[in-house]
């Protein structure tokens, strides 16, 4: 029943990773099941797993009390897998990143990694660690890489509270009351890219913004080419005694 009810609802991503799939295979464990799937996705490095899609049924499924758990309990569940999640995913970045990084003579990896790490997070990193949360595979490498930039842990906590709260309660709470419209039921998916294509505009804007502003300093730093021949003087000939 679980099955039948989780394949109205597609996934980004092949047909093994399907919530249908998924839920049918965790059987009368579909809450540890999603839960547990929600803190492997953000917090073991793997980014294959269809987040979005499985918050979303979850909470179409408690609605239709396939899943026997009060709204209130699932979401808390869920709210602590994906915080927990990232707080795994940034003592990770921490603890590995710098033995990674501090190999002078890595082909991959150099310190200076690190610092436009640590820069990029110092200017943006609340507003990344909350957008990554909707964009796949980013919510789950952005906790990693605040950790390796030594992002402040207390300020990464503050954020990633309000990123877990938005996406791993506010995507089951759409699903618990939206999953019984027909139209968000079969487009899904395009919700989704939706919401991840809103998400990732004020990244761009910013890098946009950042991009431009580097020209103008290389613009500032260079001599004027167009003025350097015509300012050229050559020296006048002397006169014949």
């Amino acid at each position: 029943m679980l099955s039948q009810l989780a394949s109205t609802v597609p996934a980004l991503g092949p047909g093994w990773l399907d919530p249908d799939t998924l839920i049918a295979s965790f059987g009368p464990y579909a809450l540890g099941g999603v839960v547990l799937v929600v803190f492997i996705e953000t917090g073991l490095l793997f980014p294959f797993l269809p987040g979005d899609s499985l918050l979303f049924t979850a909470g179409m499924l408690t609605a239709q009390e396939q899943i026997t758990v009060p709204i209130w309990l699932l979401c808390t569940l869920l709210f602590v897998a994906a915080f927990v999640g990232d707080q795994v995913a940034y003592m990770i970045g921490a603890k590995a990143g710098p033995r990674i990084f501090s190999r002078p003579d890595s082909r991959f990896f150099k310190q200076s990694y690190i610092d436009m790490t640590n820069a990029y997070f110092a200017k943006y990193g609340g507003r990344t660690i909350i957008i990554a949360r909707f964009v796949p595979f980013v919510r789950t490498y952005a906790p990693v890489a605040a950790g390796v930039g030594r992002m402040s842990y207390r300020h990464f906590v503050s954020f990633n509270v309000i990123g877990a709260l938005l996406w791993g309660v506010g995507i089951t709470l759409l699903g618990y009351a939206l999953g019984n419209v027909p139209f968000v039921k079969n487009n899904l998916e395009a919700l989704v890219l939706a919401i991840v294509l809103v998400s990732v505009l004020p990244i761009a804007f910013e890098m946009w913004r950042a991009r431009r502003a580097r020209i103008r300093e290389i613009a500032a730093a260079e001599p004027n080419v167009e003025t350097g021949p015509a300012t050229r003087i050559d020296p006048e000939p002397t006169a014949e005694a």
